[in-house]
């Protein structure tokens, strides 16, 4: 994870919670307490937390940056199913494609996995961007050309709009992989903003196959737009924690392909 990302996680949880603690976001993070104070005197410095003793508490400044706690906490939470998931599906890339992914935190642990890989990528996720583009600590010898797309941010990080939907219209990949926040087998695949909905549907139609990557907690849930019903998706790839009933109805409705998460 980027030191940009894992600050905004940072925040998140402090917007939730109202303080964090260096060993709990060492832990729910993967990374030492060495740094986590280094990203607290980042973030007290800037304003946006201010550091006690063993963490740090929101401060007025990270209280009004107009997050959405619920969404960047996902960041950090079912890791283990989210990376198996991407692993199955960076299984799905060959050199030289051309690529299109989708904002969403199971697409954003694809992205690490892409990193290195000769093909072009499209996305409309400036999180994905950043981890394609961002050397960081772990330099590539190769890099993937990367095109963002313009557009309105929103929360998530995700670039919409007509802009974004303009540039879409007008490009062809070989395979796109989208997120989705509910997926059920009467509704389709649904997201809660609209304008995330129609960027989905350009997405989906600039490439020639497309897979949809989302871990087994997106099962039952919809979201209020629907960007794509079944039929238009080829590959659902989920990770193992899906229940067998709910196997069964989506593998009536589509190619349901299951990764295997390390327990």
């Amino acid at each position: 994870m980027l030191a940009a990302e894992r600050r905004r996680a940072i925040l998140a949880v402090a917007a939730e919670r109202g303080s964090v603690r260096v060993m709990d976001l060492a832990a729910d993070l993967g990374v030492s307490e060495m740094t986590i104070r280094r990203d607290l005197d980042r973030l007290d410095e800037a304003g946006e937390l201010t550091k006690v003793h063993g963490g740090a508490v929101r401060t007025g400044a990270a209280a009004g940056t107009g997050m959405e706690p619920l969404s960047a906490l996902k960041a950090v939470r079912d890791t283990a199913e989210k990376r198996a998931i991407a692993a199955a599906a960076e299984q799905l890339v060959d050199d030289s494609m051309t690529v299109a992914v989708g904002a969403g935190t199971t697409t954003l642990e694809l992205a690490r996995l892409l990193r290195g890989r000769r093909i072009s990528v499209i996305t409309n996720s400036i999180s994905i961007f950043h981890v394609l583009t961002d050397a960081g600590d772990e330099p590539f010898t190769d890099a993937p050309s990367v095109q963002l797309t313009g557009g309105q941010r929103t929360p998530s990080d995700a670039l919409v709009g007509p802009v974004a939907n303009a540039m879409l219209e007008r490009v062809r990949c070989d395979i796109a992989f989208l997120g989705a926040h509910g997926i059920d087998p009467a509704a389709g695949f649904t997201t809660p903003n609209i304008g995330e909905a129609e960027t989905n549907r350009r997405l989906l139609g600039s490439a020639r196959s497309t897979v949809l990557l989302a871990d087994h907690t997106k099962f039952g849930e919809i979201g209020a737009h629907l960007f794509a019903r079944f039929s238009e998706v080829d590959v659902l790839l989920m990770d193992d924690g899906l229940a067998r009933p709910a196997r069964e109805a989506l593998g009536a409705e589509i190619d349901l392909t299951i990764a295997e998460a390390p327990r």
